[in-house]
């Protein structure tokens, strides 16, 4: 397995930049391995993974719908998953949920960032030799894939020799080397000398990393690798700030990279604060172009895709991706949309619909939650009835509402309780056909797919027909598994063709744009504090609660 990490060009792992769109990008240019960034075990073990049909990627995704992770077969082969850890055992578990997914497992050993010193992990673990070894052993024999570490070098020579005998004594692949101490920055000067030792005294291959000071065109990287006496190169900020940096035939013009960058961002529906940070990072020597100054402002794609001329371009995307998707729901053949409707075990009707709570669709004086009390007052049914429930497992939460006898609730759960009580006023406002408060159309859907919704919650469905919340229980096993449909674990469809848009409901969100100079300069909705584990708000509903088994839902 060694060969594999032998005479590489190598994107070197960095948080928040080390992204699919940035991977891709750097392997189109020439690098033979890309790590992503470093995410650490704990997280990626409160993942789900999805195969991605609408992007055609492997996603693995929180129960909130935050996307941890995300490859496609572009890159399979070619990417290495870099963990942060300080535990063998959950290590090997952590690696074990991406084993078939990455060419090879590295361990973060040398990170000197305070988050994860003070976490045992990175730089910690130099101090630490004992546990370098219990991690990497057990990570090399439970795992059917290769394995390596990246350290920082210490600040003795032969305690750096000695840790890295050390850690080929583990069998790992390959070992990285960042040729400053824990305590030294980019402005110090790379310890070459000592790399070169490393690479003199271990018979493994020794990846060279730290040199991006001295990498400023690609024949520099082959006179970084001699001068270390490595088998491989390690880039950081050079590839951050041009990754083209890995191109025999010379680097591209920082515009052109960008915007290759974006179309990558756009194609696989890229975290926008990413997109818009990592772009940043590649101009920050080029903000006096007219495009840096207007990305420093951008919020959205289509922000992004207006700063850089690429209208068209992200048009383009979002037509292709919602074709895609009208042809994966007919080939799904249900009919639901994501809709489903069941019975508690105490009798009342519960309507679950798949939305999550955007903030930027709406304005802080008009929320859901503040529309769908407004509307409970003019229909004469008393204050909603919120009862939110908080799982333990990821402090996630989980919303339903009691409006008129009937629960309203969210397929998805929220890092906040403010957002999940949100959320599941969304629904019941969705069902019902009534306006949410909204200034804009949040990305996970289109006025069909919300007409739709309302034609399903208002269809006649009879009670003794519906399965009690104990049955869906012991069917969900069917219920979890992934249609493939999702982008960032949201539901949306074009359903034109057989549905009529509410004129009534988009007349309404028209006139909140137009009025959303008055709303800016209003009182904003203060959301009240909730305890930690349950909330209970009774308000004019009378004395009804949600049943214990209907307020947990199914993950």
């Amino acid at each position: 397995m060694s060969e594999n990490y032998t005479n590489k060009m190598i994107l070197a792992p960095m948080v928040r930049v080390c992204t699919l769109p940035m991977r891709l990008l750097s392997l189109d240019y020439g690098a033979d391995l890309v790590y992503c960034e470093e995410i650490i075990d704990r997280k990626i073990l409160l993942t789900q993974r999805i195969e991605n049909g609408l992007l055609g990627t492997t996603d693995f995704v929180m129960s909130d719908g935050t996307v941890v992770f995300r490859t496609c077969p572009q890159e399979k082969g070619k990417v290495i998953f870099q963990l942060g850890t300080s535990d063998a055992k959950r290590a090997l578990a952590a690696a074990r949920v991406v084993e078939k997914d990455v060419a090879g497992i590295d361990v973060n050993m040398g990170c000197p960032k305070e988050f994860s010193v003070k976490g045992g992990m990175g730089c910690a673990l130099l101090k630490q030799p004992e546990k370098i070894k219990q991690i990497l052993t057990t990570l090399v024999e439970g795992l059917s894939i290769p394995v390596t570490c990246k350290i920082r070098v210490l600040p003795e020579l032969e305690n750096t020799l000695n840790l890295a005998r050390l850690i080929e004594g583990t069998g790992v692949a390959a070992l990285a080397v960042h040729g400053r101490t824990q305590d030294e920055r980019p402005q110090h000067k790379n310890r070459n000398h000592i790399i070169k030792a490393v690479a003199e005294a271990v018979s493994i291959p020794v990846i060279a990393n730290g040199g991006s000071k001295e990498i400023l065109q690609f024949e520099d990287i082959e006179k970084f690798r001699a001068n270390t006496g490595a088998s491989s190169v390690m880039i950081a900020r050079a590839a951050e700030w041009n990754c083209s940096i890995f191109r025999r035939e010379g680097q591209l013009p920082l515009y052109d990279v960008v915007k290759a960058y974006i179309r990558y961002a756009f194609q696989y529906d890229n975290n926008e604060i990413n997109s818009k940070y990592c772009i940043l990072q590649m101009m920050h020597e080029s903000m006096d172009m007219p495009e840096g100054q207007g990305t420093l402002s951008v919020k959205t794609h289509e922000d992004i895709s207006e700063v850089w001329g690429m209208q068209d371009c992200y048009r383009q995307v979002l037509q292709d991706r919602k074709r895609l998707e009208g042809s994966l729901y007919q080939q799904a053949g249900d009919g639901s949309y994501g809709f489903k409707r069941r019975k508690a075990d105490d009798g009342c009707v519960v309507i679950e619909i798949p939305v999550k709570f955007d903030k930027k669709c709406y304005l802080p004086a008009m929320s859901p939650k503040q529309s769908l009390h407004e509307w409970c007052q003019r229909c004469l049914y008393g204050n909603p009835k919120y009862k939110t429930v908080e799982r333990p497992g990821d402090r996630s939460f989980n919303s339903h509402v009691l409006v008129d006898g009937k629960w309203y609730t969210t397929s998805f759960w929220e890092k906040r309780k403010q957002y999940a009580e949100q959320a599941a006023a969304m629904c019941c406002l969705l069902s019902n056909n009534i306006h949410d408060g909204r200034i804009k159309e949040p990305d996970d859907q289109t006025p069909e797919l919300r007409q739709k919704w309302h034609q399903l919650a208002q269809s006649r469905i009879s009670p003794s027909s519906l399965q009690t919340q104990s049955q869906v229980e012991e069917n969900s096993d069917c219920d979890e598994k992934s249609t493939g449909l999702n982008t960032q674990g949201d539901i949306k469809s074009q359903l034109a063709s057989d549905s009529t848009t509410s004129n009534t409901f988009e007349a309404v969100t028209e006139n909140k744009q137009t009025e959303n100079h008055v709303h800016k300069s209003g009182t904003a909705h203060v959301t009240e504090r909730l305890p930690d584990h349950v909330v209970d708000q009774t308000g004019d509903c009378g004395s009804q609660m949600v049943p214990e088994s209907t307020s947990q839902v199914d993950v």
